[in-house]
Order: structure tokens, then C-alpha cells, then sequence
């Protein structure tokens, strides 16, 4: 499955819970997550891969930050990762 697939259907299923979602396309830095999105007023943010993809160095630093200040940051291969975690 792509990465705009699973996008796609990952921005769906938060807007169906009732999330606040931004996926973003262009950021005025690199290595920022696909998507964000505030859950239950907490930053959350998702860097979408396809199968056999791996988040570069930078994706994992912005991850970390986030994670480190509070928010929620993860990598996600399908849907089913992201149900579980959020």
C-alpha cells in the first residue's frame, strides 16, 4: 500500500474520532511529520512509512523531540498501528 494511501486513511479514521488534523505538505523544516493532530489537548504528530520504508535520522530526531516535550510521536506502517496507539 502507499504512503498517500495510508495517509489518506489515517487522516479519515482521526477525523471520524473528532481529532483536529493538519497533514502536512510542506514545513519550513525537514524531517517533519506527515500528520498532525491534537488529541485530548496534547500535541500528537505521525510520520507515515510504507511497508520496508524507514524514517531517516532527521524524522527520528523531530520524533524524539516531540515525544521528549510532551506530545506523542510515532512512526506508522498501516491503520492499525495508529488505532492502537492513540
Amino acid at each position: 500500500m502507499s504512503e498517500s494511501k495510508i495517509q489518506s486513511d489515517i487522516i479519515k479514521w482521526l477525523k471520524s474520532e473528532g481529532y483536529y488534523v493538519i497533514k502536512v505538505i510542506r514545513a519550513n523544516e525537514n524531517g517533519v511529520p506527515d500528520i498532525i493532530f491534537c488529541k485530548d489537548g496534547k500535541f500528537c504528530a505521525i510520520e507515515v512509512k510504507a511497508k520496508g520504508n524507514k524514517a531517516s535520522g532527521l524524522q527520528k530526531i523531530h520524533i524524539d523531540m516531540i515525544n521528549s516535550s510532551g506530545g506523542k510521536a510515532i512512526v506508522a506502517y498501516d491503520l492499525w498501528t495508529v488505532m492502537e496507539e492513540f
